[in-house]
């Protein structure tokens, strides 16, 4: 292959990163996870994943750990037969720690409950034997549109008593949204509530719903009465969760269901046409869910105090919210409001009441702690955290830093972790004890895990080079398809490298000169500067690593000359944000800067300075409607953003700044 078109066919990996972090000797001394972990799952993975499922209470115990003889149909821990709520509550009550809290639940105005393990086990009980009540059993679908409180979890796990499929979807998803994931699955009951607190403020839930399950399969509608606020009410159809939960038996004897039996679909968009139904199973679901929570958190159960800043209708909250930490007998925070309600020190405030020492949250929640300066944290006492973790993104190294430094006192190992809603649980992700953690990096696979970068024939890159993430040998958590579409499954997942048999879902990655791995965000956010495929992520981290910068998103947009132009959208610190620092000087000092660190060739064409991104009520960014600015084109759909507003801000800027 010829230089030139070598450069084209994997991704530029430019940029570096020097500083390494050790973890501290007291914390390595203690580590659950050892070195020697890798050793064992190296010499026999199989029988590494077999010891990580006894964490879990079999009823049978299985005859095959792994059979991918139908792949990419794997099926883990065949003849193997468990309950996934039994394991997540009734078995820390079977062993003495029913008194234990398993959630310390945080209400957005202000009001709290503590739930323990017996409460858990009795409150789900209540709540399956309801829904059987109202003909739910093994294999039905339900249907989960609720507000982060204890009855979404009580919900989930009733679900999963019973053999039902749970649904959840995220609360902040408009009825058109939640419609087509209720008719793709079929649901039989949405339980929903008569509406939610957002920014201190109830807003409406029951009336979307509403309009979500006309003409659908929905036959029972079951409504928590959270925020008190008048519904529409259609009898014989509603029933309010009160009424029907709370006159339920507290008995309920649960059944094993084979490790293979579906636990959930969870939809994640597609580029184009109707969401994806992503399906997981019990058995490896759970062995995987519980053994990374454990690990990669260095978690002792009746110790720690754990918090995932997720929401449940994501896969994190799925994976470290309910089933990682509950199979694990976890303490854990629930919060149900947003980070600055009633004020922007809330998060360190619960922190402070609970002695959190587990933190796990996203880059772009980092990123606003940042930009409302470092003085909110420093009025509240974090001395009790040990470990910090993110997860959703790829993190820039500073804001890792600030993370490092101002949260975690020098002194917390960060666990940066890559996983996907088809994952399932942690793939790539530092070992706390063990791991010598590099700002930004993600680090390498963790024990019983292989995923290797490769190029566009599918040949692993070497140290210094970029190329696409893949998964290269089965894992307990995968996926087992997409709902009702085994075609899409294997065209979406499977056929970029069919001929090696790896799973690909988009992202690009680069090994640094140690083997690390970085993460460089999707592949389709790539942008192809004169014939280098440079990643968004890369130049991102380059300018929020100037002290002037809080938060940066850049696109590619169409350029005559070099293919694509790389155009950046900055939002300044708050000590920053004053009209000189939005002068030509100032864009002119950014540029360079990025050329500095990375090169000429990743020197953005035009930066624009904004007040606030386009991001949906879970942080993620929206590039693609930036890009429609960038590009001058009419901007899309902006219904999943969390204020919309934001684009016509933007918009109007942009004009703006090219009239000046």
């Amino acid at each position: 292959m010829a230089e030139s078109e070598k450069s084209n066919s994997a991704l530029s990996a430019l940029s570096t990163e020097s500083r390494s972090f050790p973890p501290p000797e007291q914390f390595a001394a203690q580590a659950k996870a050892t070195a020697d972990w890798y050793e064992r799952a190296d010499a026999d993975r199989e029988g590494f994943w077999a010891e990580q499922a006894d964490r879990l209470d079999w009823s049978t115990k299985w005859d095959r750990v792994l059979d991918w003889d139908d792949a990419p149909f794997a099926k883990w821990f065949t003849g193997g037969e468990l309950n996934v709520a039994y394991n997540c509550a009734d078995r820390h009550v079977d062993a003495g720690n029913g008194d234990r809290v398993a959630i310390h639940w945080e209400g957005e105005p202000g009001d709290s409950r503590d739930i323990t393990y017996a409460d858990l086990k009795r409150e789900v009980s209540k709540t399956a034997n309801a829904l059987e009540d109202l003909g739910v059993g093994k294999g039905d679908r339900v249907a989960i549109q609720l507000p982060m409180i204890p009855e979404a979890i009580f919900s989930m796990l009733a679900c999963a008593r019973l053999g039902a499929l749970h649904s959840v979807v995220f609360g902040g998803f408009s009825p058109g949204a939640l419609k087509a994931r209720i008719e793709d699955a079929e649901a039989k009951v949405l339980i929903t509530s008569d509406g939610q607190y957002r920014r201190g403020k109830p807003a409406p839930m029951k009336e979307n719903t509403d309009q979500a399950v006309e003409g659908t399969t929905i036959e029972k509608v079951l409504v928590v009465k959270r925020t008190g606020t008048e519904v529409p009410w259609t009898d014989g159809r509603d029933l309010w969760w009160g009424d029907v939960v709370d006159a339920a038996s507290e008995e309920h004897t649960p059944q094993a269901f084979e490790a293979e039996h579906p636990l959930f679909i969870l939809y994640t968009s597609g580029t184009t046409g109707k969401p994806k139904g992503i399906l997981h199973t019990s058995g490896g679901y759970l062995t995987q869910a519980a053994y990374t929570h454990d690990a990669v958190f260095d978690h002792t159960p009746g110790e720690d105090v754990y918090w995932c800043t997720a929401d449940i209708g994501w896969i994190t909250g799925h994976t470290y919210i309910v089933y990682g930490p509950l199979a694990n007998g976890a303490t854990q925070i629930v919060y149900e409001g947003t980070p600055n309600t009633p004020h922007e020190g809330r998060h360190w405030e619960i922190v402070q009441k609970y002695g959190v020492s587990v933190y796990y949250t996203a880059p772009t929640l980092i990123r606003t702690f940042m930009k409302w300066g470092e003085d909110i944290p420093a009025k509240y006492d974090l001395s009790s955290l040990r470990v910090l973790g993110t997860v959703g993104e790829p993190i820039n190294p500073e804001a890792w830093m600030w993370f490092r430094q101002k949260i975690g006192a020098e002194n917390c190992p960060i666990v940066d972790t890559w996983w996907q809603t088809e994952t399932g649980a942690s793939m790539i992700a530092p070992l706390p004890g063990v791991t010598h953690t590099k700002p930004g990096s993600a680090m390498a696979p963790l024990p019983g895990i292989s995923a290797i970068v490769v190029d566009d024939d599918g040949n692993e890159v070497g140290n210094g080079e970029g190329g696409y993430l893949v998964v290269d040998k089965p894992w307990p958590s995968m996926l087992r398809g997409i709902w009702k579409d085994p075609e899409r499954f294997k065209d979406t997942y499977w056929s970029r490298f069919a001929d090696q048999g790896y799973y690909f879902a988009g992202d690009g990655a680069k090994y640094d000169e140690d083997g690390a791995i970085w993460l460089l965000g999707r592949v389709d956010d790539v942008m192809n500067v004169s014939g280098h495929r440079i990643s968004t992520t890369e130049v991102e981290s380059a300018l929020v690593s100037h002290p002037t910068v809080a938060e940066a998103a850049v696109v590619g947009a169409a350029d005559e000359t070099t293919g694509q132009g790389i155009v950046a959208f900055v939002i300044l610190r708050g000590d920053a944000a004053g009209d000189e620092s939005k002068g030509e000087e100032a864009l002119k000092a950014l540029r360079d800067h990025v050329s500095k660190e990375i090169g000429p060739i990743a020197k953005p064409r035009q930066i624009m300075v904004v007040e606030e991104l386009p991001k949906t009520r879970s942080g993620k960014i929206m590039r693609r409607l930036l890009r429609d600015v960038a590009e001058n084109r009419e901007v899309g759909d902006v219904s999943t953003l969390a204020d919309s507003s934001v684009m016509d801000m933007i918009t109007t800027g942009m004009q703006d700044s090219k009239e000046d």
